[in-house]
Order: C-alpha cells, then structure tokens, then sequence
C-alpha cells in the first residue's frame, strides 16, 4: 500500500530532511512482519531463558531502543540498518509494555488493547491536527519523526494486547488469531485496492494488523506443543526471523530498492 497525497500540509517550520521513511514495497511488509515476530519471540527469549524477568528485559531493551533513536533521529535521510534496528527493538519494547501492564500488574488484556487503541487514536489526533497528514511519505521534520514513532510503539502494543486476546484469553488459538489477522490484513487490501479506501487509512489499519498477525506466528512457532505451537522455542525462531530480516536489510542497502530518490514534496504520496 502507498498512501495518497493530503489536500493540505502545514508549514515546516524546522529543519527539512529527506524522507526518513522508506519506500512501502513489499520488503517493508515482509520485514514489519518477520521485525513483528522477533519482537514476540526475542521478548520471550530475554524474559524468560536469560532470567532477566520482564523489568530486567524492560530496562534493558529501552535503553537499545533509546540509543537507536538517537542515531535514527541524526540521520539525514532513510539509512536501512537505522531504520529497521529502530523497529525491531521498538517492536520489543512495545511487546513488553504490554506484558508488564498484564503480568506485573495485573491489568486485564481487554483494558490494556483498550488503552493501547484510546492512545494510539489521541496520538494520531494530535499528529494530524499539527501536521495536517499522516502520510509516513511526509516524514522530513523531526517533530513529524517524532509522532511517528509514537504512533509506531503504540501500534506494537496495541497488537500485542488484541493478539494475546484473541489467542490466549479467548482461546482462539495462535493458528486461527494469524488466520483472522492475516484474512483482516487482505479484507484491507482489497478495500484500498478495488474500493479506493483511503491509502493513508489503509496503510495504519494494516500496520497495526501485521503485529498481532506476526504475534500469532511467533507465538504459534515457538509455543510448545502442549500449549498449542510448533515447538521451535523462542531462540530458534527469533534467530531464524532474524537471520532472514539481516538479509533482507543488506540487501535494500545494496540495492537501494527502497529508498527515495528525491526530498518528498510537502504532503506527497
């Protein structure tokens, strides 16, 4: 999906890069989903086989995650390793954000994807009232980056509260939640494609679908039997997914398959 150009954008009033958002093809959609499962699995993997307990793993990844930020935030333009080092521990933290709230104090799933959702809407609200777009094809501030990844860390935890939901407490089953978020994901597809949705719209309504989607088949590949998975345990999988996105990201380094050419025009597609 690629999204459309808005009717109207506010005036830069800071610096203005180069777009710090890649190209969506579908690399950026493979990567986002494989970046989606390592955040499920590799929050497992810390938590629980490194006994760092879920504050431990917390701390710790939000401190990557801080480093990382930096050094996306100095960036001119939209540098691959930058970018999906960035999401990637953001898809852990957002992971954990939502496995803290349940399991350390007790809130209830239903509440947490509630919560997630209420903040995930209020930082769109915000986004688009200065900004007048949310278009990622418009990232070339810093404040504009800024809001973005808010939004994106929202996402992460809002999938990660729907996905256990559905899963776990309403036991559907990991197989069947990647069923139904992968069919949700398609449904999106179509609307954009044939119905002409809005491309901006469809664009979130699928990003924040592909977490609980790569959930789903993290939890469903590294689960136990007995609990209803595959049995390839965390550090398989995390490592296999992870093999596959360091690939995938030297190649669009290499080959600049998805990279802008050209500064964005304000408000462009």
């Amino acid at each position: 999906m690629t999204t459309t150009t808005p009717r109207r954008a506010a005036p830069l009033t800071a610096r203005r890069l180069f777009s710090k958002v890649p190209e969506v093809t579908v690399f950026f959609w493979i990567i986002k989903v494989m970046a989606t499962t390592v955040g499920e699995t590799a929050a497992d993997f810390l938590n629980d086989h490194l006994g760092l307990g879920l504050t431990g793993t917390t701390l710790v990844m939000s401190a990557l995650l801080a480093g990382a930020l930096v050094v996306q935030f100095r960036s001119e333009r939209y540098v691959p390793v930058n970018y999906w080092m960035t999401v990637v521990l953001i898809s852990v933290v957002g992971t954990l954000a939502s496995d803290n709230l349940v399991d350390n104090f007790g809130v209830p799933l239903a509440v947490t994807t509630a919560a997630f959702a209420v903040a995930l809407g209020l930082t769109f609200r915000v986004w688009y009232r200065r900004e007048h777009t949310l278009s990622i094809h418009t990232i070339v501030t810093p404040r504009r980056e800024a809001y973005y990844w808010a939004a994106i860390l929202f996402t992460f935890a809002l999938g990660t509260s729907a996905g256990d939901l559905l899963a776990e407490q309403l036991s559907l089953g990991y197989w069947l939640s990647a069923i139904i978020f992968g069919a949700l994901i398609a449904a999106v597809a179509v609307a954009w494609a044939r119905y002409r949705v809005n491309a901006v719209l469809s664009f979130w309504a699928a990003y924040i679908l592909t977490r609980p989607l790569g959930a789903s088949i993290g939890d469903y590949l590294s689960q136990p039997h007995r609990h209803g998975g595959l049995g390839f345990g965390a550090t398989g999988t995390s490592a296999i997914f992870v093999a596959v996105i360091l690939a995938l990201v030297a190649y669009l380094t290499v080959s600049k398959r998805d990279t802008p050419v050209l500064p964005p025009s304000e408000g462009g597609a």
